[in-house]
């Protein structure tokens, strides 16, 4: 650990002016080793960051929940649930699901490596490291997650502020329909089969949704992401119906072919396959007082 810079000479390393954020961005530290979790907690708060830390996997989970960071340094062996298994249950819940993830770990084997990037790592640092390269990677990852907001990494399809802004609209617009279309059970389809496979999911499902909304015609209508598993429709409300029975009996028709012909026949008897969600609003102007109103409501219409 001769690598690491002590907590003393933290406090006397001041942040250069061109790296501390502009706002602070929130980072969440999951580490076991009391040492090293009060270091980074001492080096990353004198860089200008709100910091949060744990030493448990399960309080990681729930600190991601509650204090919703931009970024969470994770380390894999932990006292409960390893990071793996942090990392998995973040990556499954809507609300944490895009946030990045840098794994801190002893575990130099390629297959750990490997492992780390299928559950949707975004680094992966091994022990001993630099506490200066593990800024960097920070601050590049940081930038990165700032950048790509837009668009969904996976699909292509506008999120994050370009979808509020769509609902802003929608807010006091009064001819506006709405249809979620949300993907279940994906995490468990993922975990099987892996990311490249359930990526293949996403694509193909987005690739679906498009052309359903290219053959009405319409300019106006919208396709985005509210999460990387639901997907949001905007257009007009005479159309939602039609949609939604031409989307459902689609997706439904289509959702067994993603798995290998072997597994088929015992998939369709499993009650955690891959499956649809479909919820709609239509006329959706002044009934709602906030976006996040209108997509609480919107979601709970799934079914």
């Amino acid at each position: 650990m001769s690598r690491f810079l002590s907590v003393g000479r933290l406090f006397k390393f001041l942040p250069d002016e061109a790296t501390v954020p502009e706002e602070k961005s929130k980072i969440l530290i999951v580490e076991d080793d009391l040492d090293v979790a009060d270091m980074l907690n001492a080096y990353f708060r004198v860089q200008g960051y709100e910091v949060f830390t744990v030493n448990w996997g399960e309080d990681g989970v729930r600190a991601a929940l509650t204090a919703r960071p931009d970024l969470i340094i994770l380390d894999i062996r932990l006292p409960d649930i390893d990071g793996y298994e942090v990392a998995r249950r973040l990556r499954s819940d809507r609300k944490t699901g895009a946030i990045p993830i840098i794994f801190l770990t002893e575990k130099r084997d390629r297959s750990d490596r490997l492992h780390g990037l299928e559950l949707g790592a975004d680094d992966y640092i091994t022990k001993p490291f630099d506490v200066q390269e593990l800024r960097l990677r920070v601050r590049n990852s940081l930038r990165r997650t700032q950048q790509d907001t837009l668009t969904n990494p996976v699909t292509g399809l506008p999120e994050g502020e370009l979808v509020t802004e769509k609902l802003t609209q929608g807010l006091s617009s009064r001819a506006l329909g709405l249809m979620v279309v949300s993907l279940d059970n994906l995490n468990i389809f993922r975990d099987h089969y892996g990311f490249v496979a359930s990526d293949d999911v996403m694509r193909a499902v987005s690739l679906m949704l498009t052309n359903a909304m290219r053959d009405t015609g319409n300019s106006e209508d919208f396709l985005g992401h509210l999460s990387p598993t639901d997907f949001l429709l905007v257009l007009e409300p005479a159309s939602l119906a039609a949609m939604e029975e031409r989307v459902r009996t689609r997706l439904e028709q289509s959702l067994d072919y993603f798995y290998p012909i072997k597994d088929r026949d015992q998939v369709m008897s499993r009650k955690n396959r891959l499956g649809v969600r479909i919820g709609t609003l239509s006329q959706v102007a002044k009934q709602f007082s906030s976006v996040e109103e209108l997509q609480d409501e919107l979601l709970s219409q799934r079914k």
